[in-house]
């Protein structure tokens, strides 16, 4: 009997003692750190990670690691990427958070009025994604979107809803595209486009108007009026003579036209080109589309830039020349 209570009590403090043992190697590998970035590569195996944590002095025992994944079945769950992780979590939080694929997200906010050049340059410089990719996808391959909106567009110039986003490191460049498009979905709302097409346009020359003015505008309280002058041209079936196009056809963001850069032989030079150019000559922001899709009730035909960013509008072509003039000196 002495001895069946010996084995008993033996077989105890062995468990007793491996759970303490355990429970250490669970614990923080460290007290109040900073914390650090982490990649884990794709296809990486449960030891390797295990071995990449404890490299990196995040855990106090890689077996502990491999063992906790194994007996809680998520040894074939964690998933790669960077991760933001600290010595002082433990072993077990760490676990749970690459299980769940918290990964870092990367801020990024494109201004409105950028070009897909200008949205794939900033993609680029922040690492989230690789330029030449994503620039063949927006103005190739648009069409594999499941959009109705999109109409089976290949170029999706004007539709990157520009705004912040957050984005991991390595998310597929479709899935950035995806996003962008869904919020543009999700801001330019049902009766936005029924306003739109009370104007008598389609979405798409609402958003090449809206792309101009988005351009054109200096202040906000313009947006509505530069509108209101492009439907204006467009009615009478005027050249719209817009310089943004003339610098779009260039592949320019800004800077002075020459008389040589008027004559351009492109179907955006809307100093030769009569009507809409053929599509958005940037990606415009929430206030553009509206102004595009709620033009001012005006009879401004014309409009001249001024030094301080507003602009001086006319009526008739005497008046206009007067102005340029008075600000083109």
């Amino acid at each position: 009997m002495r001895r069946v209570v010996f084995v008993i009590t033996l077989g105890a403090l062995v468990l007793a003692g491996a759970f303490v043992v355990a429970a250490s190697a669970l614990r923080p590998a460290a007290r109040e750190v900073p914390a650090q970035v982490v990649v884990i590569p794709p296809g990486a195996a449960l030891r390797e990670i295990a071995a990449l944590l404890d490299d990196a002095g995040l855990i106090r025992s890689p077996l502990a690691f491999v063992v906790a994944a194994r007996v809680r079945g998520l040894g074939a769950r964690l998933q790669s990427g960077e991760y933001l992780l600290s010595a002082s979590m433990p072993t077990l939080e760490i676990l749970d958070k690459i299980a769940q694929g918290q990964v870092m997200l990367h801020r990024l906010t494109i201004p409105e009025g950028y070009t897909a050049a200008q949205i794939a340059d900033a993609l680029a410089e922040a690492e989230l994604a690789d330029r030449d990719a994503f620039l063949h996808l927006v103005r190739e391959e648009g069409n594999a979107f499941a959009f109705a909106f999109l109409g089976g567009r290949r170029n999706l110039e004007g539709y990157l809803f520009p705004d912040t986003y957050y984005f991991p490191r390595a998310l597929p460049v479709r899935q950035i595209v995806q996003t962008m498009l869904a919020r543009f979905d999700q801001r330019v709302t049902p009766q936005l486009r029924q306003q739109a097409r009370a104007q008598g346009v389609t979405l798409h020359e609402t958003l090449t108007i809206a792309s101009m003015v988005e351009r054109e505008a200096k202040l906000p309280v313009e947006r509505p009026i530069i509108a209101g002058v492009i439907y204006n041209r467009l009615r009478r079936e005027w050249r719209l003579e817009i310089d943004a196009t003339v610098l779009y056809a260039l592949g320019r963001r800004g800077g002075s036209l020459t008389a040589a850069d008027l004559l351009v032989e492109s179907p955006y030079n809307t100093y030769r080109q009569s009507g809409l150019p053929p599509g958005p000559i940037c990606n415009p922001g929430l206030a553009a589309i509206e102004a595009a899709a709620r033009p001012a009730a005006t009879p401004y035909l014309f409009y001249v830039l001024r030094p301080d960013g507003s602009h001086a509008f006319s009526t008739t072509f005497d008046e206009h020349q007067r102005n340029i003039r008075r600000w083109r000196k």
